[in-house]
């Protein structure tokens, strides 16, 4: 049995007559890794925030392995490891030094736990090395590694892959993936960036104005969106297969050279394609003009999925 280790409930934040956070809900299970996803604003920060007890909480709960971190807050955040924003490290220090300077503010972490979190992160080889040599995807793993060393049940990241490289971007998450799944780790990760999260993450919750708008498993994203592509569909009479189409089926139609180009449903595709044989259109191809991630998600965000 999978076990819960967040478990978010009506979670709301006020400021004054503002509502930052609106009653949201959600769990993230061991080994899983959920996503935060919005635009900038949206809340993503603010609830990150009031899971790991930096914003005061307005109402609703956090638990974390069964603790509340309302009433219970020391031994609930034991099992956080988080990096909000930047990690703070210092450049003159080694890898290893500000492993170690961390360490210490911790109770009974041993001196192998520095060596085994350095070879989980990929940076066993620089670990001696002064960071400011490092990268700015290897400063975000040392971060991570030190939000690591007392073996938390949950890793919390806002905006992991800010700054990096398309390089770093895919170093981050190979690293997270193995991390769920090797450490059965469960992470919570927060981005504006759509393609990315359907990348890295299991789950993905979608916020907007501080609300949960819908939260869907990536494998099935599409599908659950039911969002529309834009097929073109190439034929000898565009102009007049176009006007057929429209009359039929209500689409909005464009003509692109020998292209009919109109947005459907991918299941209506079979029953569009019927018709123009069926009014002796031949059709010599049709291609998918798949819409993109980040329009899909505006879709969403808009109100406009279906």
């Amino acid at each position: 049995m999978v076990n819960k280790v967040l478990i978010a409930t009506n979670l709301t934040k006020k400021y004054k007559d503002r509502i930052a956070v609106d009653n949201v809900s959600f769990d993230v299970y061991e080994g899983e890794i959920v996503g935060l996803l919005g635009p900038n604003g949206a809340g993503k920060s603010t609830i990150i925030k009031m899971i790991t007890g930096l914003s005061k909480i307005t109402s609703g709960d956090v638990k974390i392995c069964g603790v509340s971190i309302k009433s219970n807050f020391e031994k609930a955040i034991r099992n956080v490891g988080a990096i909000i924003e930047t990690p703070t490290l210092y450049g003159y220090m080694s890898g290893k030094q500000n492993l170690r300077y961390y360490a210490n503010l911790y109770k009974g972490i041993p001196k192998s736990r520095i060596e085994e979190v350095a070879e989980l992160v990929g940076l066993k080889d620089r670990i001696k090395d002064k960071v400011k040599t490092y990268s700015l995807g290897m400063k975000q793993r040392l971060g991570i590694a030190q939000a690591l060393l007392h073996n938390p049940k949950i890793l919390i990241l806002d905006e992991p892959t800010n700054g990096l490289d398309p390089n770093g971007i895919l170093e981050m998450r190979i690293f997270l993936k193995n991390l769920a799944k090797k450490e059965k780790t469960a992470i919570l990760v927060s981005s504006h960036i759509l393609s990315e999260m359907e990348a890295l993450c299991n789950t993905v919750a979608i916020i907007d104005h501080g609300k949960l708008k819908q939260m869907r498993s990536v494998k099935n994203l599409s599908s659950d969106l039911n969002v529309k592509s834009k097929i073109a569909i190439k034929v000898n009479y565009p102009n007049f297969a176009g006007k057929l189409i429209a009359n039929k089926f209500g689409y909005k139609v464009d003509v692109a050279g020998q292209n009919v180009v109109c947005e459907m449903l991918e299941k209506d595709i079979p029953k569009v394609t019927s018709y123009l044989i069926s009014m002796k259109i031949p059709i010599f191809g049709i291609t998918a003009v798949s819409k993109s991630l980040e329009q899909m998600f505006l879709d969403v965000v808009n109100g406009n999925d279906n």
